[in-house]
């Protein structure tokens, strides 16, 4: 069975965006660009074959990391993400785009769950959502996240319209499984999900 594992990061007080809007991200940067952090981010992604990406994120993430996977001056584990995140599947879940460009990348047929419970039927490995709080919301509610990796960076953002954890997320129970500390003082966590 192929593993989903959910990738975000949060504030303390449970943001991925301050009060500024979605884009109020700047807090997130030092803690991003640690050499922790980037240790952290080629462990969770090395074993997926599959990254589910929304709209936004596919946008942003195909407007920044295919250049990073050239450049010979980019940090060794930037470039490492961008080669892998370049040649993965890539579906992107979008009620806006008619296409997608990237290669490798394909529009979601079916809502965040359907898709996933397709894809575990098919071989290939680990499934990873990237940062895209709207699929992990609804894969959480539908109780389809195997693996939480939680960056917890040491920030309140005084808040924001986007905490991950809602009141309509449905009811689990996790155990911790690892932590690395970063330079820059954020916590790199990964909790597992318990049966039953």
């Amino acid at each position: 069975m192929r593993n989903v594992i959910a990738n975000i990061a949060l504030s303390l007080d449970g943001r991925v965006a301050g009060p500024g809007g979605e884009y109020d991200m700047s807090w997130i940067v030092p803690h991003a660009i640690s050499e922790g952090a980037r240790s952290h981010m080629v462990r969770v992604t090395g074993g997926a074959t599959t990254a589910l990406l929304g709209r936004k994120n596919y946008q942003g993430f195909g407007g920044f990391w295919p250049s990073v996977a050239e450049d010979e001056n980019a940090d060794p584990k930037d470039r490492t993400f961008a080669r892998w995140l370049d040649t993965v599947e890539k579906v992107v879940f979008s009620t806006t785009l008619d296409q997608v460009e990237w290669d490798n990348a394909r529009l979601a047929t079916a809502g965040p769950a359907a898709t996933v419970k397709e894809l575990r039927r098919q071989e290939g490995g680990d499934i990873i959502v990237l940062a895209s709080v709207s699929v992990i919301q609804q894969l959480l509610d539908a109780g389809e996240v195997d693996r939480l990796s939680v960056t917890q960076c040491p920030e309140i953002v005084g808040g924001g319209a986007r905490p991950l954890f809602t009141d309509e997320i449905a009811r689990s129970s996790w155990t911790l499984t690892d932590t690395t500390r970063t330079d820059s003082g954020a916590l790199c966590l990964l909790y597992d999900r318990n049966e039953g």
